[in-house]
C-alpha cells in the first residue's frame, strides 16, 4: 500500500469566477503547558471554495475537520496563515458582518431558552427586519425541511436530538448566507429525512449559489451531495478532488483503516 503523502496546493482551473474562499497555509495548533509550541490540529491546508461548491469533508475521528469549520466561522483563529472571504482578509472583516455571511450549524445546536418559534426568528430581530419578512422565511423553510407548525411552540427539551438537529439547519437557511457550514447535520436523522435535507441543500446551492462546505463521514451521502472532497487525516489534507474523480470504494477502504489505527493508539 502507498504512502499517502499531503497535497501541495495548486489553484484549481476551470473556473471563470474568483474563488469565495481561500486558505491559504493555514496551521492550528492548541496550546499545552508540556509542549512551548503546542500541540498541531491544522498543518499546512490550502484549498478554495467557489460559489454553488458543495464541499465534503472526510476523515477519521481527530482528523481535525470540525476545528477546520471553527476556523471558517472564525470561531478559532488559526496559528499560522489568511483565510480570504472574496478576496478580503479575515482580519479586515468585522465578526459579526462575516457570520452573517458565513453561517455554521454544529453537531449539537441549542435553543437558549426559546422556543422553536422564536429561536428561528432571533437571528433576524437582531437585523430588525420587518416582522412580515421574518415570518415569510419562518414559513418557507420549515415548509421546505417538513418541520410540523406544532414544533414551533415546543422548547429545547421537548424536542429529540434530531429535531433539534433539523431546527438548527432551518435556522441557518433562514439567514440565508453566502457560506453554510455542516458539521455532520444529518448524523442524528433517519434516512428518509436525511435524503430530504440533502435535496434541499443541493437544489439551494444550485438556484442561490449558496455555498455549502459539510463535514459528513456518511460516504453514501457525501457521494451524492457533493461536487468536491476533501480528505483529511492526522491534520493534514490529501485529497482535493472533484466527487466525479473520486474512487469512492478505495476512500471507504482508507477511512476505516485511520479509524481503525486511531482507535488502536487509544489501546
Amino acid at each position: 500500500m502507498c504512502t499517502l503523502r499531503p497535497l501541495r496546493f495548486v489553484p484549481l482551473e476551470n473556473h471563470t469566477t474568483t474563488a469565495q474562499l481561500r486558505l491559504e497555509q493555514i496551521n492550528l495548533s492548541a496550546k499545552l503547558k508540556a509542549q512551548l509550541q503546542g500541540y498541531p490540529i491544522l498543518q499546512d491546508i490550502s484549498f478554495e471554495v467557489f460559489p454553488g461548491d458543495r464541499i465534503a469533508i472526510v476523515g477519521p475521528s481527530g482528523a481535525g475537520k470540525t476545528s477546520l469549520l471553527r476556523l471558517i466561522n472564525r470561531l478559532n483563529q488559526p496559528t499560522r496563515g489568511k483565510i480570504y472571504l472574496e478576496n478580503q482578509e479575515y482580519s479586515q472583516i468585522p465578526t459579526l458582518q462575516l457570520r452573517r455571511e458565513i453561517t455554521l450549524v454544529l453537531q449539537e445546536s441549542k435553543l437558549l431558552g426559546m422556543t422553536v418559534q422564536q429561536a428561528l426568528a432571533y437571528p433576524l430581530v437582531l437585523r430588525n427586519l420587518p416582522q412580515q419578512t421574518i415570518q415569510q422565511r419562518i414559513d418557507h423553510w420549515i415548509e421546505q425541511l417538513h418541520i410540523p407548525s406544532e414544533w414551533l411552540g415546543r422548547t429545547e427539551l421537548q424536542l429529540s436530538t434530531g429535531q433539534r438537529q433539523l431546527v438548527a439547519i432551518a435556522r441557518a437557511l433562514i439567514i440565508q448566507p453566502k457560506v453554510l457550514l455542516l458539521d455532520e447535520p444529518t448524523s442524528a436523522l433517519d434516512a428518509g429525512i436525511s435524503a430530504h435535507v440533502m435535496q434541499v441543500l443541493t437544489q439551494l446551492t444550485q438556484t442561490h449559489q449558496t455555498t455549502i462546505v459539510m463535514v459528513n463521514n456518511q460516504l453514501d451521502l457525501a457521494q451524492v451531495f457533493c461536487t468536491r472532497l476533501l480528505y483529511l487525516q492526522q491534520g493534514q489534507l490529501f485529497t482535493n478532488q472533484a466527487a466525479s474523480q473520486i474512487n469512492w470504494i478505495n476512500l471507504r477502504e482508507r477511512l476505516i483503516q485511520a479509524e481503525n489505527k486511531a482507535a488502536e493508539e487509544w489501546i
